[in-house]
């Protein structure tokens, strides 16, 4: 069997985590492969909204076994907070929550530094959400991590204490406020280390091979988004991993020949969190209605997210970096109402007019060129056929489908699991 796979293709918050609570059923394992708790995926079923941070977000299904994989950097605090307040809603995860022993851990000298961090780049901060995620990220590829591992070893309060040192030196070179309490932060670590220890801890890669070899089907489920990616994302103001489907080979240890399907999900129009380029963010009464309509606010951070128009320019990108077999339209509820839809199809790039994603898409150097499209009036939340949908709806998602050249199979129509309509 493949291995599929379900991608963000903008810059996150693209809904990846109902489209996997949609998709779960389909599949016998879930298996989460980069990122850490700066992601926030929200699910919406029996009136009930759920955040994940850590855990893949088929968890609430009773028949799959969810894998966080050696892609994955764990903050064993969150991870706790997560894995009580599944307790509160009777969920068995002990049986069905596996971790790779490769995944990195985010120690609290981890956040401490990503605070001195930012704090020491002011008005150039990127905008981090102050997880830990980028240090965690130096450290492994600096070969200093603690690893997941490591908690199984009898020296592995040594191996902390070596690496916690060192950090606080870093946090002194620094030279900012940061306050902190270590040895309160240390006593939570601690505690949460011991709950984290009582799951199953196994070498991932050879549990998926030999998943494959005995014909389980598999999801792998990635954090943020494409235009997020370390090495194709709008750089520096990127997470630290790898967000693309290249990411799901090495955060899981499978080849490349062993993946199938590839998802991408993507909203009807588009957001950003934190700092960074954005062609087509809007500053008008039309992004605060997106924004107000839309509810965004970060599942992470709470931080507000910046609206606009959708770039089609910087969707085809993502779809080509992934290799997308199939598209998920997600939030077209959000723009019922609007007279006329804009959508980014050029760029204006230091006078001349591109169509791909150029090295630098900052303001002085890019403007967007755009192609109106009719709006659609009707309240798609209270569908549920596609043959409901509006004529103008469905002209839109021809439209983007003809311009991306990959079919848009689904169309979310609301928060809720069942507001998920299939075309």
């Amino acid at each position: 069997m493949a291995v599929d796979l379900l991608l963000g293709l903008q810059w996150g918050d693209e809904g990846k985590g109902k489209i996997v609570d949609v998709l779960t059923s389909q599949y016998d394992i879930i298996a989460r492969f980069q990122g850490g708790p700066n992601a926030g995926h929200t699910l919406e079923f029996d009136g009930q909204k759920h955040v994940l941070h850590t855990i893949p977000s088929g968890i609430f299904h009773d028949n799959s076994i969810n894998l966080v994989g050696n892609g994955v950097v764990i903050d064993p605090v969150i991870f706790k907070k997560e894995l009580d307040n599944l307790a509160k809603h009777n969920i068995d995860y002990k049986s069905k929550l596996l971790i790779s022993r490769k995944a990195h851990l985010i120690l609290p000298t981890h956040r401490l530094l990503d605070a001195a961090s930012e704090a020491a780049k002011g008005k150039a901060k990127i905008g981090s959400t102050l997880k830990g995620i980028g240090p965690t990220y130096m450290d492994k590829t600096g070969r200093n991590g603690l690893r997941v591992g490591d908690l199984e070893l009898e020296d592995w309060k040594d191996r902390y204490r070596a690496l916690a040192d060192k950090h606080e030196k870093m946090i002194a070179f620094y030279d900012v406020d940061v306050q902190y309490d270590l040895k309160d932060l240390e006593k939570e670590f601690c505690k949460a280390v011991e709950t984290l220890k009582e799951l199953t801890f196994i070498d991932s890669e050879e549990y998926l091979q030999q998943s494959i070899k005995s014909g389980k089907t598999i999801l792998a489920e990635g954090a943020q988004g494409s235009l997020l990616d370390i090495d194709f994302g709008t750089y520096p103001f990127v997470t630290s991993s790898n967000t693309t489907a290249a990411g799901a080979c090495t955060g899981l240890g499978v080849a490349p020949r062993q993946i199938g399907e590839a998802f991408g999900i993507f909203k009807a129009y588009t957001t950003r969190v934190g700092s960074g380029p954005f062609p087509t963010e809007l500053f008008d009464e039309v992004g605060e209605t997106m924004g107000r309509v839309g509810n965004e606010f970060g599942a992470t951070t709470g931080r507000k997210r910046r609206c606009g128009w959708l770039d089609l320019v910087a969707l085809k990108y993502a779809v080509q970096v992934n290799g997308i077999t199939q598209l998920i339209m997600m939030k077209g509820d959000v723009l019922s109402g609007f007279e006329i839809l804009k959508v980014c199809t050029a760029y204006k790039y230091k006078g001349e007019e591109i169509t791909h994603l150029p090295y630098n898409i900052e303001p002085e150097n890019v403007e967007p060129i755009y192609t109106e499209v009719k709006g659609w009036k009707e309240d798609l939340t209270k569908l549920t056929d596609p043959s409901d949908l509006p004529k103008e709806f469905n002209d839109y998602v021809d439209f983007l489908e003809k311009e991306l050249e990959v079919p848009i199979k689904m169309v979310s129509v609301g928060p809720d699991r069942k507001q998920t309509i299939n075309r």
